[in-house]
């Protein structure tokens, strides 16, 4: 099964682009992910125009199992998105797809069509920070899954 990781851009904090640097490798000895960066089209200092960027993302990713991060989705523990994680690879699941909006979000239309809605928190979070918080929850289920000492 492999992962990937859709954003809007790249984190500008270097910090934070270390830390997916890091959990990016550390998902890898467990499982292929690929990020990708998605520039979302926008207005001159306002919001993105439409939903032209949503609907290039959504064909970017027809086919595969599309998890956005949406404040309003579901929120589970640790131990139950560990487990989420291995039913899907126990399912077949060829592709797992985490979609990482920007500062906006996705659209009331987009998100209707994702087949699961995920609540990192209830706090805000920006997308750079709930990136970063959802590569270390995919790499913390992958350890659950296999007994590692990590998710301890």
């Amino acid at each position: 099964m492999r992962i990937r990781i859709l954003r809007d851009g790249k984190a500008k904090d270097l910090r934070l682009r270390a830390l997916e640097c890091d959990y990016t490798a550390r998902i890898g000895h467990f499982n292929e992910i690929i990020m990708e960066e998605i520039p979302w089209a926008r207005n001159a200092g306002g919001p993105r125009r439409g939903c032209s960027a949503e609907r290039r993302l959504f064909k970017k990713v027809q086919g595969s199992v599309k998890v956005l991060l949406d404040p309003t989705g579901r929120e589970w523990t640790s131990e139950e998105f560990a487990r989420w994680l291995g039913q899907q690879a126990v399912r077949g699941t060829r592709e797992l797809a985490f979609l990482v909006g920007g500062p906006e979000g996705f659209s009331s239309a987009y998100r209707g069509q994702a087949d699961l809605r995920l609540a990192l928190s209830r706090m805000t979070l920006t997308h750079e920070w709930a990136e970063v918080l959802l590569l270390e929850q995919i790499y913390r289920g992958f350890t659950m899954l296999r007994g590692f000492p990590y998710a301890r």
